[in-house]
């Protein structure tokens, strides 16, 4: 067993990023079926789970950290070096302000219930 402080080199932060809970991770590597020639990345065996598991599907942070078994904050310090290597590309959510108000979509939807 490695202690989380291990894994992340002791470090804390993500660096500038600020990764939600929710953000959806997608690894920018390309499949191994497709192109068998391709290198594999210089990362650790953390970040090559995190990866992997991202390959083929779309996962949320919370996600990766109970699939990896370790504390969000040591994902979040791993999914920071992978952006910043571009390894993988990170979907934030929509913040609650940009998202249409729900008295909005109950006309909406009894405007359509009319027709």
């Amino acid at each position: 067993m490695v202690r989380p402080y291990a894994v992340t080199g002791g470090r804390t932060g993500a660096g500038e990023q600020q990764f939600d809970l929710i953000a959806v991770v997608v690894s920018e590597l390309p499949d191994p079926e497709l192109s068998p020639d391709a290198p594999e990345p210089p990362v650790g065996p953390e970040q090559a789970r995190i990866l992997g598991l991202c390959r083929g599907t779309p996962l949320s942070v919370a996600e990766l950290a109970a699939d990896l078994d370790l504390p969000v904050g040591v994902v979040r310090v791993l999914l920071g070096d992978l952006l910043a290597a571009g390894l993988i590309r990170v979907s934030r959510p929509v913040p609650p302000a940009l998202l249409p108000d729900e008295r909005i979509l109950q006309e909406v939807l009894h405007g359509l219930r009319a027709l």
